[in-house]
C-alpha cells in the first residue's frame, strides 16, 4: 500500500522528535559517577558507605545537591567545563545496586565506558585508593549486582580501602560500623583524593588517571 504525502510528513516529524529526544539525552551527560552504599541514617558514614560520602563531597564541591529521583536512586546533573556529569547514589541497598544503575544508564543512553563506580574495599589499607578499569566483584555484592545488570566486568572503578576487620569480628558487622577517630582522618584524605581522581578523569583518559593515582603513596 503506497504511503501518501501526509503520512510521510507525519512519520518525518515523529522520527525527528524521537531523534531529538535521543540526542538530548546523550547530550545531557558525559560521565556517570556512582557511589555505592546503603540508604538511611543508621548507615551514614559507615565503612560500607564511603561511596556515598565521595558523591556527597563532589556534590558539595560542585554546588549541586542530589535532588532528583529515578529508578530507586538519587541523582543530579552537573554542568562542568568539561561537559555534563551525572552523580548517583542508588537507594536499593548495596546488594541490589545494579537495579538502579543499569536502568538509569539505559534511560540516559550512557555507555559503560562513561561509568565510574566508587566503593569500599576490604583488601586495601584504610584510606588507600586503587583505580581499576575492569575486574571481578572480588566478593563485593554491590559490584556483583552491577556486573549482573550491566552484563560486563569492564567498567572503571575507584576502590577505597577500609582494611580487614580485627580478629573475631564478622565482616558484616565491620563494614556496617563507623570509622574510628584515627581512621576518620585517613578517610577524609581518601575522600579528597577520590574527588580529585574523578575530576581528573573528566578531562583525561581514565588509564592515565589510574596510573597517576595508583603510583601515589
Amino acid at each position: 500500500m503506497p504511503i501518501n504525502n501526509c503520512t510521510k510528513c507525519f512519520l518525518g516529524v515523529l522520527y525527528g522528535k524521537i531523534m531529538t529526544i535521543r540526542f538530548e539525552r546523550r547530550e545531557v551527560l558525559m560521565k556517570i559517577i556512582v557511589g555505592l552504599g546503603n540508604p538511611g541514617k543508621p548507615y551514614e558514614h559507615t565503612r560500607h558507605n564511603i561511596g556515598f560520602d565521595v558523591i556527597d563531597a563532589l556534590a558539595e564541591k560542585w554546588g549541586t545537591p542530589l535532588t532528583n529521583s529515578k529508578f530507586n536512586g538519587m541523582y543530579t546533573t552537573v554542568h562542568r567545563p568539561e561537559g555534563k556529569v551525572l552523580l548517583v547514589k542508588p537507594l536499593t541497598y548495596m546488594n541490589l545496586s545494579g537495579e538502579c544503575v543499569g536502568p538509569l544508564m539505559d534511560y540516559f543512553d550512557i555507555e559503560v565506558e562513561d561509568l565510574i563506580v566508587i566503593y569500599d574495599d576490604l583488601d586495601l589499607e584504610t584510606g588507600k585508593l586503587r583505580l581499576r578499569q575492569k575486574g571481578s566483584a572480588g566478593g563485593h555484592n554491590g559490584i556483583k549486582s552491577l556486573i549482573q545488570h550491566l552484563g560486563t566486568q569492564e567498567f572503571n572503578r575507584i576502590r577505597v580501602g577500609i582494611n580487614r576487620p580485627p580478629a573475631g569480628m564478622k565482616v558484616a558487622d565491620y563494614v556496617l560500623a563507623k570509622f574510628s577517630k584515627e581512621d576518620q582522618v585517613l578517610m577524609q584524605d581518601a575522600i579528597v583524593n577520590s574527588v580529585n581522581a574523578v575530576e581528573a578523569s573528566l578531562s583525561k583518559p581514565f588509564l592515565d588517571v589510574m596510573n597517576h593515582f595508583n603510583a601515589s603513596k
